[in-house]
């Protein structure tokens, strides 16, 4: 006979899961940054080199989740009641952080070198290893996406958008190299290059950081989700009435719930408790997302039923 699957397995298989897409991506993303410094430093291509710089982005927040891992898939302890999950939302924070220090990078470096004269314009290999980044990281970016929706990891998804934003800086600096080489008096085009590079990075960076800041500071749950949770609640035998639906994140999109019930006053303590707790199992059924439910029980004076 076949043994269930517990709660403890599913999680060290999702923590197993993450990791291994992590570390591809890490050794992918250290790969193209060699291959695009190396090729903007030999096409004296700025553009090509800030996309390295952004590829090399990359790598810090393929670290900060496989640290970061090891932290928030603790079971919960004493010191942590509720887990360590919220670790999770940090670490994604501290990738979007990155995305913006490394715009912010690019713009100033490439403003401040705009009146430098170029000698040459960007080399062949400079456009090379433009195309390059820009169909791998894309390739790579969609199996990440795919990987962190089937794992429901906000870590990955914010990290593919981060893999997409480079792809997509790739293609401003696959341009800026291509003009600056046609036309070698526009070589300032490189720079423009870049700073459109920083856009994408800041983009990307907003995605991801607006979401976590909110559960950061306890944000709610979004409407529609409140009101499934109404559903469900209210779908259980012997629940009268739900009110005071109030929602939080406690990491990545793990959701916890407190509500209130209204039952009828004349049922025993026993009969309450029963309510209240198949209310939660609802919930946590009913929903992958919500991890725990208080449920708070509430005389119904207006509607009274009779109970066995």
């Amino acid at each position: 006979m076949t043994e269930p699957v517990t709660d403890d397995a599913r999680a060290r298989a999702k923590t197993g899961e993450v990791a291994r897409v992590t570390w591809i991506g890490l050794a992918t993303n250290l790969t193209l940054a060699a291959l695009k410094f190396a090729a903007g430093i030999i096409g004296s291509s700025q553009a090509v080199t800030a996309d390295a710089v952004h590829t090399l982005s990359d790598l810090s927040t393929d670290v900060a989740i496989l640290v970061g891992i090891k932290y928030w898939s603790r079971p919960a302890d004493k010191t942590h009641p509720h887990g360590h999950s919220r670790v999770e939302i940090l670490v994604t924070t501290g990738i979007g952080l990155v995305l913006v220090a490394v715009a912010c990078g690019i713009v100033w470096n490439a403003i401040s070198t705009l009146p430098a004269r170029h000698a040459s314009p960007p080399g062949i290999i400079a456009l090379v290893a433009a195309a390059v980044s820009l169909v791998t990281k894309e390739a790579l970016c969609r199996w990440t996406l795919a990987k962190s929706r089937a794992l429901r990891s906000m870590p990955l998804l914010a990290n593919a958008w981060h893999q997409r934003s480079d792809a997509l800086s790739s293609l401003p600096a696959l341009v800026a190299v291509a003009v600056a080489r046609a036309r070698p008096g526009w070589a300032f085009v490189d720079h423009i290059g870049a700073i459109v590079v920083s856009l994408f990075i800041l983009r990307a960076a907003h995605r991801i950081l607006r979401p976590e800041l909110a559960k950061l500071i306890d944000g709610a749950a979004p409407a529609g989700t409140v009101a499934a949770i109404h559903r469900l609640a209210g779908s259980v035998e012997g629940v009268l009435h739900v009110h005071r639906v109030r929602t939080r994140y406690v990491g990545g999109s793990n959701l916890a719930v407190d509500l209130h019930i209204t039952v009828d006053p004349l049922m025993t303590v026993r009969q309450g408790h029963d309510i209240s707790e198949a209310v939660k199992a609802r919930l946590i059924a009913g929903d992958p997302d919500i991890v725990d439910a208080v449920v708070h029980l509430e005389p119904d004076d207006v509607r009274p039923k009779t109970y066995e």
